[in-house]
């Protein structure tokens, strides 16, 4: 896509820039699915309206519509999509005298930022402060750092059609093989159904759990290594430290950081919830450097099943009366399920004004929330 180069980049500019865009061809299912799950699961609904007084832009030709063959990523109620959680993964807990934690967050636009880079919605909210023409061009960076970690290392292509709300949530057909030595390319994925399909879908989300645990050292080469870092600490620094303060923050509650108090007077665990597909988001964590305080088990995908669903799912995992819950987030769909859950919120903004934001929320502030509502 190619943009006017000039110091103040506006939403008029852009929507140009998209429309000239209309003339490539129409994108694969794949190109579809990742645009989707990355940057319009919470955007799509808001075009035609405003947004901090922005204008909203025009969706490029070919995504208006979902490619044949990718009707079912959508949100829906759970269903027989997938069973309750088995006895091997809801982990109970004893009588504790110290409460656990459990802090349940959004991703995009809380943990990290990317739909509000693209769509220019950050820039604009600080008047004209923030050059809009840097804001997109960081995020079409994220986002095609992102696919390319997706289709190269984490099977995006030939998943696609599926998207597990966890990583384990087909252990009932797991077989414990080692695939050390697994032939991947030769298995013949896409030729079976049934349960031996659904084992090769178990063997691709351990071998995308298990890069989880080693890391980007081990998945990338020195080069890309270098792009995702630069990447990072240039968006860290367009956004006065955004995600080096989040990630202090995750630090903080599991008290790892040099600041955390010396006497941790309670055990803490993160999840994670996004509205966006499941791989996706895993890759989005590693990118921007959660996978260090947020374990691959314990993200969710509610693109299919729902954010109460999943928050069900983390209260049956985390069953004990000294476990108290805390739900922070930017969207309505978060806010009401922890409604109903009985649980905190806290709603992340990104304008600088915005009360709760970063820089800016910090853990006095999370337990005070947390107080207040668990007594």
């Amino acid at each position: 896509m190619r943009l006017p180069t000039k110091a103040v980049f506006s939403a008029g500019d852009l929507a140009t820039a998209l429309m000239a865009e209309a003339r490539r061809p129409p994108p694969t299912a794949a190109r579809f699915a990742l645009y989707q799950t990355i940057t319009l699961v919470s955007f799509l609904p808001r075009i035609g309206g405003k947004s901090h007084g922005s204008q909203m832009l025009p969706i490029p030709r070919g995504l208006e519509r979902i490619p044949d063959g990718f009707e079912g990523i959508q949100e829906s109620e759970m269903g027989d999509i997938v069973p309750a959680l088995s006895a091997d993964q809801v982990l109970t807990y004893p009588l504790m005298e110290k409460p656990m934690n459990v802090y349940i967050w959004d991703l995009d636009e809380t943990l990290i930022l990317l739909r509000s880079l693209l769509n220019g919605s950050y820039a604009g909210a600080f008047d004209g402060l923030k050059d809009s023409y840097e804001c997109f061009q960081i995020g079409k960076q994220w986002e095609n750092i992102i696919i390319e970690l997706c289709n190269e290392h984490f099977f995006f292509d030939e998943m696609i059609r599926y998207n597990e709300p966890y990583l384990n949530a087909l252990s009932e057909f797991d077989d414990g093989r080692d695939l050390a030595s697994f032939d991947f390319e030769a298995d013949c994925f896409a030729s079976f159904h049934g349960a031996v399909d659904k084992r090769r879908r178990v063997y691709r989300l351990h071998a995308i759990g298990e890069k989880y645990v080693k890391g980007l050292e081990k998945i990338l080469d020195q080069d890309m290594l270098k792009v995702s870092t630069d990447l990072y600490d240039l968006t860290d620094k367009y956004t006065d430290g955004w995600l080096t303060s989040a990630h202090k923050l995750l630090e903080d509650a599991l008290g790892k950081s040099a600041e955390a108090p010396a006497a941790v007077n309670s055990s803490s665990i993160h999840c994670i919830v996004t509205a966006g597909a499941l791989i996706p988001c895993l890759a989005k964590c590693l990118l921007y450097r959660l996978d260090d305080v947020v374990s691959s088990e314990n993200v969710y995908s509610s693109l299919k099943v729902g954010k109460l669903q999943c928050f069900k799912w983390i209260k049956e995992r985390f069953d004990n009366p000294n476990v108290r819950f805390c739900v922070i987030g930017d969207g309505r769909e978060e806010f009401r399920a922890a409604q109903t859950m009985k649980w905190p919120f806290i709603k992340i903004e990104f304008p600088p004004d915005a009360p709760h934001r970063f820089p800016g929320l910090d853990m006095p502030t999370v337990q005070a929330y947390m107080d207040a509502k668990n007594g």
